[in-house]
């Protein structure tokens, strides 16, 4: 099957054509960021996110189809996120995907964005169900356990600021440019992280939730008292942050990884890491570091692949096609998805999801 996918949920509008299952190629994959058009506004503005969606987006579809040197004939279906995501951005690429698919008369899917993350390590890695899928991005933070296509249980969240979020506002909180996590690492890098003591929240509790905005908090009350700080103090915490975010990312990995061989003792462990903030090179190490203490195998898709783009759309849109179940044209956007809720839409077709 040969599946054009589409995502513009948040601030990437990207197009992308993937063949699969059995020969899993990317033909292309197309991505266009606007960091540009949200960069004086220090975040991701919702209208003007749509508004750019708008304006490229049929020439990102036909620039992918063209680098897949592929027509309308050699497309079997449209695979688009449906959410969650800013609402705006959504309509966009999920409207469109729908015109394309009644006009060329191809089925549509509608794919939630966090299942496309979930599911890029069965297209770059051949993984086998299930795996621990540890999402980290600007809008979600979860331990998620993957049971097969559209069968998902969350094991643990962010119960306040994703751990994206979270860098971005300490990046403004420290005068630093958007975005904020590439900002916040390069910092760090010339910091020590040791000068400041910053707490790691919710790791004297049991479970699998974890909280920045504590840590946010304590960092603006160490620069408050520092005022004006000078350019060491800016990296120090900076540093300090980058390495509380990692010990408590490494704590709860270790509990997660823990609780998959309870749940299935006879699996051989692997925690994928999906996400922007997979980019860190500390929190990454970190997290490599926890897997192999656990004797578990790690696996990071490239960053490509990682951050938004359309081709884990398309991927996922094959997955589901195996399954059967093909949406239809009266399905909604949805600003609001959660991932573990996708499973009665899946297995419509009457079948697990948890085999293919």
């Amino acid at each position: 099957m040969t599946v054009l996918g589409i995502e513009t949920s948040c601030d990437e509008t990207a197009a992308a054509v993937v063949r699969g299952p059995a020969e899993k190629q990317i033909l292309s994959n197309v991505v266009r960021s606007q960091i540009d058009d949200h960069t004086a506004f220090g975040g991701v503005v919702p209208e003007i996110a749509a508004r750019a969606h708008i304006k490229v987006l049929d020439g990102i579809i036909a620039e992918a189809l063209s680098r897949a040197d592929c027509g309308w004939d050699d497309i079997d279906a449209v695979a688009a996120t449906a959410g969650p995501g800013l609402i705006g951005g959504v309509i966009v690429g999920f409207m469109t995907a729908k015109a394309i698919a009644m006009a060329s008369g191809k089925p549509i899917i509608a794919v939630n964005h966090l299942e496309g993350h979930a599911l890029t390590a069965r297209l770059t890695d051949d993984l086998p169900f299930p795996f621990l899928l540890l999402l980290v991005s600007g809008g979600h933070s979860q331990f998620l356990l993957v049971r097969g296509v559209g069968d998902y249980e969350r094991l643990g969240t962010t119960i306040d600021d994703a751990i994206g979020e979270a860098f971005d506002k300490t990046a403004k909180l420290l005068g630093l440019p958007y975005p904020g996590g590439p900002a916040v690492e390069h910092m760090a890098l010339a910091g020590d992280a040791g000068r400041f003591k910053l707490p790691r929240p919710l790791l004297d509790r049991p479970g699998l939730d974890m909280s920045f905005a504590g840590l946010k908090t304590a960092l603006r009350t160490q620069a408050k008292k520092l005022e004006p700080i000078d350019d060491q103090t800016i990296a120090d915490l900076c540093a300090g942050f980058q390495k509380a975010v990692a010990d408590v990312l490494a704590a709860r990995t270790k509990a997660a990884l823990q609780l998959f061989g309870e749940r299935h003792p006879d699996v051989p462990p692997t925690l994928v890491v999906a996400g922007g903030v997979a980019a860190n090179q500390e929190i990454r190490t970190s997290l490599q570091a926890a897997t192999a203490a656990a004797q578990a195998d790690f696996i990071a898709p490239p960053m490509a692949l990682c951050t938004d783009n359309a081709a884990m759309i398309a991927w996922a849109g094959i997955e589901r096609l195996v399954l059967g179940p093909v949406d239809d044209m009266a399905l909604p956007p949805r600003p609001r998805w959660p991932l573990d809720a996708t499973k009665a839409a899946v297995l419509g077709a009457g079948k697990k999801g948890a085999k293919v």
